[in-house]
């Protein structure tokens, strides 16, 4: 019974301390005298060992209880405390009501989606529909069904990220046109596909291990290369302005054949020559092709009756010519002294 009493002026004792108690410190210390590691409670804690067998159980019960109850009654005096001591700075802090309100800075688009967005309101006011594939490839999408065979550098481990031996991270956007060549009963089709492509490359100032690219795709009956000119040269006017002049010139692509770059007047000197188009006067800015039989045959359709082109604009290297950006690395490192001139 004399412990019992002890235990019940504690729980008396202390609750009475906490509530008169006017500062955290203060309760802090009124903390540790009460359910600290030497406090009043782990004394009785201590005592528990001297009362008899029958007599432990209920006391260490009490005790428990107290403890509880002490503990939870702090926390709250902390609480109270701490709401007290924020509403006492709120009426004694003084308000000068003649400062302008602080600043909100309005959002903006990253100039690389600018710049997609201009692309895919041009080709989608020529009739193009934008469409997108996933970023996990299988090696048949990514470079079979494109006619780049298994000799072909570009599958090397060293130029792609191969997540196992058949999948791997796409290295360009044209997977998506094999897919929606699938999927289509019989042309047209007539698609732009823009995303994010991976590449091993290494980081400089022209160089990124992730960019940007939009893919386009027309097929029909009697498709030209004159279509293609014809519709990559309203696009250069649209993009760079009317005055643009476009430059086609032969390459190779193993999906398209014949294969051409596609270059345009320099947008700084105009094509007199400056230090951005190296003296030339030209820019190159995309590859391009009539699409290679082959390919149309891997998308289910019979190059017999149909013919078509696609082409390849990179949105990094449309951003950096158009911005006059110089170091590609800027499109990526969310430097808001960068991002805020846009």
């Amino acid at each position: 019974m004399e412990m019992e009493q002890e235990l019940e002026q504690l729980r008396t004792e202390g609750l009475a301390a906490i509530a008169a108690v006017g500062d955290i410190p203060a309760l802090q210390q009124l903390k540790a005298s009460l359910i600290g590691k030497k406090g009043r409670i782990g004394e009785h804690m201590l005592k528990l060992k001297d009362l008899s067998r029958r007599q432990r159980p209920h006391a260490g019960k009490l005790l428990n209880e107290i403890k509880q109850e002490l503990s939870d009654a702090l926390d709250a005096r902390q609480e109270a405390l701490h709401e007290e001591k924020i509403r006492k700075q709120i009426l004694t802090q003084s308000i000068d009501r003649t400062l302008p309100g602080l600043r909100r800075m309005p959002g903006r688009l990253h100039p690389l989606s600018i710049v997609y967005n201009e692309i895919a309101d041009i080709f989608v006011s020529m009739g193009f529909d934008v469409v997108e594939g996933p970023e996990v490839e299988t090696d048949w999408y990514n470079f079979e069904a494109l006619n780049i065979h298994a000799d072909h550098p570009a599958r090397d481990d060293q130029d792609s990220f191969y997540i196992t031996q058949n999948k791997l991270l796409r290295t360009q956007t044209s997977p998506v046109q094999i897919r929606v060549m699938e999927s289509m009963d019989a042309p047209p089709v007539h698609i732009v596909c823009p995303g994010r492509t991976f590449r091993r490359d290494a980081v400089d100032a022209s160089h990124s291990p992730v960019f940007n690219q939009v893919e386009g795709l027309l097929v029909d009956r009697g498709i030209t290369m004159s279509h293609l000119k014809a519709t990559l040269e309203q696009f250069n006017r649209e993009m760079f302005g009317q005055t643009v002049k476009t430059r086609f010139r032969p390459d190779y692509f193993p999906f398209t054949e014949p294969s051409c770059e596609v270059a345009v007047s320099c947008i700084i000197c105009g094509g007199e020559g400056c230090s951005l188009c190296s003296r030339t006067g030209w820019l190159e800015i995309l590859g391009a092709g009539m699409v290679h039989p082959q390919v149309l045959k891997n998308g289910g359709i019979d190059p017999a009756k149909y013919s078509g082109f696609a082409f390849g604009v990179g949105i990094d290297r449309i951003a950096m010519l158009k911005y006059s950006i110089d170091d590609i690395r800027l499109l990526y490192e969310n430097d808001n002294r960068f991002l805020e001139q846009f």
